[in-house]
């Protein structure tokens, strides 16, 4: 008899899990049964450089409520003595780690600085933050987590990105972003090449116009009426809660034959055709076919048909 719950017996460490996509598939992982131990600067004592409200307690909670068990770890993944004594402690209490979550990011708002500015143009400074928070807190965190990871045959790594490897071979916003941004797609192409002869497999996941926390405050819109928003920007009628970018991951986590996808880089929208599964509203957005169909392409195509 097929469980319910996939990936019971499972821990996974989902790195960047406050808020966004990083908290949608911590709880989606938690809703296929897994334990996952969800990692983030911000807690309800200190905020980190965002600002931002969301918590790795509230990820945690909810990963609980979903179905799972939830472990908030307070950790600045560019520190290596703490992501070391994270992953010593994943060890020590649960002794394997199943499934590895690269989705530390939280550099939107030198991003915005930085865009469309010449690489000369920008403060060396930000763009080197962007560089650590994007590249360097994911090798941090890869080359401490995986002597675990590997103990196990069947281990996933997954690399969270913002676009795909064919959209990603435009220019991306500033040269330190695009390089923030195509780092990951790289990453994941590397460790499979690692991996894959040890029975791992590695990739990249990309969501579509992601209807973040951040972005929906953005916009002046709330989950419930983001519709509004498409009257300022007309291409976030094909825009996607975080549930389907956690639903994407949780689907590959739960597949046995996920070697198959060893190297590559994947969207959200992709992977709900490959495994059948909606946003939260039962539709199923693909967000990166319409940028490059029909905002870059030009094709005549009503938004309706990439949902």
């Amino acid at each position: 008899m097929t469980t319910t719950k996939p990936l019971t017996g499972r821990v996974a460490l989902v790195a960047g899990a406050t808020r966004g996509a990083g908290r949608a598939i911590a709880v989606q992982l938690g809703a296929a049964g897994a334990t996952v131990y969800g990692t983030g600067r911000t807690t309800r004592e200190k905020r980190s450089e965002l600002g931002r409200a969301e918590t790795i307690e509230e990820t945690a909670e909810l990963v609980t409520a979903a179905g799972g068990q939830g472990i908030a770890v307070p950790t600045d993944h560019l520190a290596q003595d703490q992501v070391k004594e994270l992953v010593e402690r994943i060890d020590r209490e649960q002794g394997r780690l199943d499934i590895l979550v690269n989705d530390i990011w939280g550099g939107d708002h030198l991003a915005e600085i930085g865009n469309s500015v010449k690489m000369w143009e920008m403060e060396l400074a930000q763009g080197l933050r962007m560089l650590e928070l994007g590249v360097k807190s994911h090798i941090i965190t890869s080359s401490c987590a995986l002597p675990l990871l590997v103990r196990r045959p069947g281990g996933l790594v997954v690399e969270v990105t913002d676009g795909t490897a064919e959209f990603n071979r435009a220019y991306r916003e500033n040269f330190y972003f695009d390089l923030a941004k195509n780092a990951p797609i790289r990453m994941a192409f590397n460790l499979s090449h690692d991996l894959g002869a040890l029975g791992s497999t590695a990739v990249c996941v990309t969501p579509g116009f992601l209807r973040s926390e951040a972005m929906l405050d953005h916009f002046g819109v709330t989950e419930q009426n983001w519709r509004d928003a498409i009257a300022q920007v007309p291409e976030f009628v094909i825009a996607e809660s975080p549930v389907f970018v956690g639903r994407a991951v949780a689907a590959i986590a739960a597949d046995e034959g996920r070697a198959r996808w060893n190297g590559q880089s994947l969207s959200s929208g992709q992977l709900a055709k490959e495994y059948g599964f909606t946003d939260a509203d039962g539709s199923r957005p693909d967000g990166w076919g319409y940028i490059t169909d029909v905002v870059l392409g030009g094709k005549d195509a009503p938004a309706d048909d990439y949902r």
